[in-house]
């Protein structure tokens, strides 16, 4: 399950674009923050993507990414020429190709390696999907899970929302503001569709004689659908835009992709994954819905940060600023696996996130302050740096980032837990942990 919003600059306080997307999976499926240079290829060379190995172009943008540690494709990216794109698991009416093909992730990938703005990336996948399809496993243990993919494609001058069921798209341009989750959106108000779509859609008998056409209604697959809760996500989102318009924000980002529904959030409290910052819960609605990775794009003309925590549960992580270039990241992921590892930033964090869910309303609360405060000194910052000096800034924060980190978890590891969470989710997590070699 996941997350995806934009917002245009009719409705940002400082009239950039600003998109955003927390990337949820299983919980012990560390994702990597990386960079790949642009390159230009041979002819007749090709690109080995997680399943499939298809034809190479002869020139690829650089990209920064965030993947599933076992994936060649990505759940969230930008490139250098300023293209973000998100991309939502959906369920539809459409059969699912579990025989290896091109993932979801990997046609995102593909898109921003390929394509110099929105409009040329959504390209690049309408004839990928035309050329491949879409297809194979996309869980890291759950080997049945499969699906079909949603998205929005943004860059500093507009945005996309592209939906797709099996080989079938549909795609809308984005007005002011969009957010989608785990369901098709696309209803009656369609800018552009494969050409077989209605058709297609008629001949099964889900359009009937004398209805208006509508995508989501006619392609949505109702029971998974309604059990992933992705209405409620999707409404917790737009309404935040909403309700800031003109103001909106990269603190309003942050937060938006923290946001639990309520003040009083218990990790435990709730069987279905209907919070877009997602907490892991159960192995039956719960299990592949932690956030297990976050990243904010900020857009101005020529002028692009990307916000990443780099971590799972953006509510315990620290959003920071990087940009695309060479030797711009850290080093924060090496021999990265579903393995807990010390040496890695993101297993690193987990530490922490796990001390927290331990007692949630507690313990949270003794890094907000300081994470907080943080962010705001960095906001503050990243506007000013120059060119030549960003990659000495960045792993400057990165390194306060996981020395803070440390201080945290030695005050937690301190700390009595008050209210315990219920009798399952902890069976769970403790499950996860040994499963992981993670020992609190």
């Amino acid at each position: 399950m996941c997350d995806t919003f934009v917002a245009l600059p009719s409705v940002t306080a400082d009239q950039s674009v600003i998109f955003g997307k927390n990337s949820d999976r299983e919980p012990n499926e560390a994702q990597v923050l990386e960079y790949h240079p642009g390159s230009e290829h041979k002819k007749g060379e090709n690109v080995q993507c997680t399943y499939l190995s298809i034809p190479q172009v002869s020139q690829t943008s650089a990209i920064l990414i965030s993947r599933p540690f076992w994936m060649w494709g990505a759940e969230i990216g930008a490139n250098e020429h300023g293209v973000v794109i998100g991309n939502e698991a959906v369920w539809t009416k459409m059969p699912i190709e579990r025989v290896p093909g091109l993932t979801g992730m990997d046609i995102l990938r593909l898109a921003l390696e390929r394509g110099r703005d929105a409009a040329s990336a959504m390209e690049v996948m309408i004839q990928l999907l035309h050329d491949h399809g879409q297809g194979g496993i996309c869980g890291y243990e759950d080997k049945k899970m499969a699906y079909h993919n949603s998205y929005i494609i943004a860059d500093s001058r507009g945005a996309w929302i592209f939906e797709t069921a099996g080989s079938f798209w549909a795609a809308r341009q984005v007005h002011d503001y969009y957010s989608i989750s785990n369901t098709l959106t696309i209803g009656e108000e369609i800018d552009r569709m494969h050409p077989g779509l209605i058709d297609h859609a008629k001949k099964k008998g889900w359009l009937k004689k004398g209805q208006q056409f509508s995508f989501s209604t006619c392609y949505s697959d109702w029971f998974y659908t309604t059990f992933s809760a992705a209405r409620k996500r999707q409404n917790q989102s737009w309404c935040k835009i909403r309700d800031n318009q003109q103001n909106f924000g990269l603190k309003d980002a942050f937060s938006l992709l923290r946001n639990h529904g309520d003040s009083a959030y218990a990790p435990d409290s709730h069987l279905l994954g209907n919070r877009i910052c997602a907490h892991a819960g159960n192995y039956f609605t719960r299990n592949a819905t932690q956030s297990t990775a976050s990243m904010v794009a900020h857009l101005k003309g020529d002028d692009h940060t990307f916000w990443a925590t780099a971590s799972s549960a953006p509510c315990t992580g620290i959003f920071k600023p990087v940009w695309i270039g060479d030797g711009i990241l850290p080093g924060i992921n090496p021999d990265i696996t579903g393995r807990y590892n010390e040496k890695s930033y993101w297993w690193f964090h987990e530490k922490l996130h796990r001390q927290v869910i331990r007692d949630y309303s507690t313990r949270n609360a003794v890094i907000i302050k300081e994470r907080n405060k943080l962010e705001d000194e960095l906001i503050a910052k990243a506007d000013k740096i120059e060119l030549n000096q960003k990659n000495e800034f960045c792993h400057h924060v990165f390194s306060d980032a996981r020395r803070l980190t440390f201080d945290w978890i030695k005050r937690l590891e301190s700390m009595p837990v008050g209210k315990k969470a219920g009798l399952f989710y902890n069976r769970y997590w403790k499950y996860q942990n040994r499963k992981a070699g993670l020992e609190l």
